[in-house]
């Protein structure tokens, strides 16, 4: 067992606009991705008789659904390695929150595996081969903050501001299919540039869908206020407000209610997951 764990950050969209919708189903998307920091642990044993198994109960996720599970089959199978791995988890990103837990899981093994079975396969083939299990994985891949368009897969990194955020779980699980499929989602948004959105403009087009089919995330938003910056991270459940110290946002949180989950954060332009990867190649 290595000692060090792999991180799987947390990822928010700092606007999301829905462009259009392909024919095959899929949506059109601009958005601009930002990781937290905040993330899921991972460690992973490697084994030499071919067995891939998951040490760790997630609730609610059978070991066959898993995407780490997964994302460890599909690079075995594109490599034809003869490795196996044990991988333990500490789950700590709430899921259906919005904030990519399950796609930056599976983007962790896909880089750590890469390493530790000796694969050597460039982040390129990575990105494509997690592009088969969830649109956000390549982003994760990618390791940086990144304005993303087509399904979130053509990535540009960028660097913003980093500010600190409070982010609010009203600990409910939303599905991202539901919010896609309903038919009050706007899906025609009109693209913007990224000066536009460094000067102020974007918005979630989710956010008023969820919004109505979710009282407790609308009971979210209107804690923080109308005058406040908070917005919706991808389909929800997880709600975010920028604050401009540290402090700003623990005076804030202080007043949370106890039913809630929340957590004073940093935004990061980098993921630790490079930073994890550079220590192994040390």
């Amino acid at each position: 067992m290595i000692d060090t764990p792999w991180p799987a950050p947390a990822k928010i969209n700092r606007f999301l606009h829905i462009t259009g919708r392909r024919e095959n189903g899929y949506h059109e998307l601009q958005t601009l991705f930002q990781f937290l920091d905040l993330a899921d642990d991972l460690w992973f044993d490697i084994r030499d008789d071919h067995k891939i198994r998951r040490c760790t109960e997630v609730t609610g996720v059978a070991e066959s659904d898993d995407l780490i599970i997964r994302a460890a089959h599909k690079l075995r199978e594109y490599t034809s390695s003869d490795h196996g791995v044990d991988i333990s988890i500490d789950k700590k990103l709430p899921m259906g929150g919005g904030l990519g837990g399950g796609s930056s899981d599976a983007a962790t093994t896909l880089v750590a595996l890469n390493k530790l079975w000796d694969l050597n396969l460039p982040s390129d083939t990575l990105s494509k081969i997690g592009l088969e299990l969830g649109a956000d994985i390549p982003f994760f891949i990618h390791g940086n903050s990144a304005w993303a368009e087509g399904i979130g897969e053509n990535l540009q990194s960028i660097n913003i501001d980093k500010p600190w955020f409070l982010l609010v779980h009203p600990g409910i699980h939303i599905s991202t299919a539901e919010i896609f499929s309903n038919s009050q989602l706007t899906r025609d948004t009109s693209p913007i540039r990224m000066l536009t959105f460094v000067a102020g403009d974007g918005q979630n087009d989710c956010e008023q869908v969820v919004r109505n089919c979710y009282p407790e995330v609308d009971k979210v938003f209107d804690w923080f206020g109308s005058d406040s910056q908070a917005r919706l991270t991808g389909t929800g459940a997880c709600v975010f407000c920028p604050y401009p110290n540290e402090n700003a946002a623990q005076k804030v949180a202080r007043s949370l209610p106890k039913h809630w989950m929340g957590f004073v954060i940093k935004g990061l332009n980098r993921s630790p997951l490079m930073d994890r990867l550079a220590e192994e190649k040390e």
